[in-house]
């Protein structure tokens, strides 16, 4: 559905892309991420031919950006970070206005305006002017334009900014609901927004792709090893002896024993090790440690956005 190959952008002297390449598959939902000034922005607006490149390939929908940036239009619905709307205009009047601008036709016109304003959520304040509503709510008309003709693929530059707590969860299960249906390309400096909502991510750094796989897998290969943390009532130095000598455990470290909920043992286990956790919990419980709760350390999208974005070999 979108085919990005060699891509770059120059302002000048200034590189903000530098030679891209990655493919989006139909019904994806994809998270774009990246610190300040890393060319989300810039790559998105390209994408929807906002903006020329200064070389490489892009195509959307199965249509050349550069060669035929009408149709590329017409199979994209894009909400940039600041929602192009009119102050002065009425929701519903704005949206209508919207679908018109993407030839919508008359036939399905109504129909079209008022799925868009049902998706979103507009339908009480669908005859206020846009200029007396809230921050949130203007996202929402924002959001109800780039739905109004049923594009192929959405592009969504921060589309939960302003937007409260339950306005966030609305949208974001608004935008899964489009998997399938609809591409979408989601950029979020709110990380947990895309762990709930994507299902995989493309980080790019300084112009450039330093990570693109699911969250779980890069996870994995950010791990220096599988942790899991074991919560005993009877950590004994034998118990822990044996647990120790088990093959694949790296090391086992003890923390302080809490009034009540037992004591915490952070199990290490070396790369590329075996599946040994029925081992380390049959060991635990022949040892009388008294197993009261086990689970897998996974490492927060948070850090790995952090070690690919600050890494030296990032």
């Amino acid at each position: 559905m979108i085919h990005v190959s060699h891509l770059t952008k120059m302002y000048g002297p200034r590189t903000a892309v530098n030679d891209l390449s990655f493919d989006i598959q139909k019904g994806e939902i994809v998270g774009f991420l990246g610190p300040n000034g890393a060319g989300k922005s810039t790559t998105m607006k390209i994408l929807t031919g906002f903006m020329p490149s200064t070389e490489g390939k892009v195509n959307v929908a199965g249509f050349d950006v550069f060669e035929k940036p009408t149709e590329v239009k017409r199979n994209v619905g894009y909400l940039p970070e600041t929602p192009p709307v009119y102050l002065e205009m009425q929701v519903r009047e704005y949206v209508d206005f919207a679908a018109r601008l993407h030839q919508v036709p008359k036939a399905s016109l109504k129909s079209a305006v008022d799925s868009a304003i049902e998706r979103t959520g507009l339908g009480d304040v669908q005859k206020r002017l846009i200029g007396n509503l809230s921050k949130g709510y203007r996202q929402r008309v924002g959001l109800a334009q780039a739905l109004v003709h049923n594009p192929a693929v959405l592009i969504l530059d921060e589309p939960t900014v302003g937007l409260d707590p339950k306005q966030i969860i609305e949208i974001r299960e608004l935008i899964k609901s489009l998997a399938g249906e609809h591409t979408v390309v989601l950029s979020s400096h709110i990380l947990p927004e895309v762990t709930a909502t994507c299902q995989r991510i493309i980080v790019i750094n300084k112009g450039r792709i330093v990570a693109e796989d699911s969250i779980d897998r890069l996870t994995t290969r950010l791990n220096k090893g599988l942790v899991y943390s074991l919560m005993v009532k009877s950590p004994s130095p034998t118990a822990l002896t044996a647990l120790r000598s088990i093959h694949g455990v790296a090391a086992i470290s003890e923390g302080p024993n809490q009034a009540g909920t037992g004591t915490k043992l952070t199990v290490e286990i070396a790369p590329g090790g075996p599946e040994i956790r029925d081992q380390i919990v049959s060991t635990a419980v022949s040892q009388g440690m008294g197993v009261l709760e086990f689970s897998s350390e996974k490492v927060s999208l948070e850090e790995v956005f952090l070690q690919l974005t600050t890494s030296e070999k990032a």
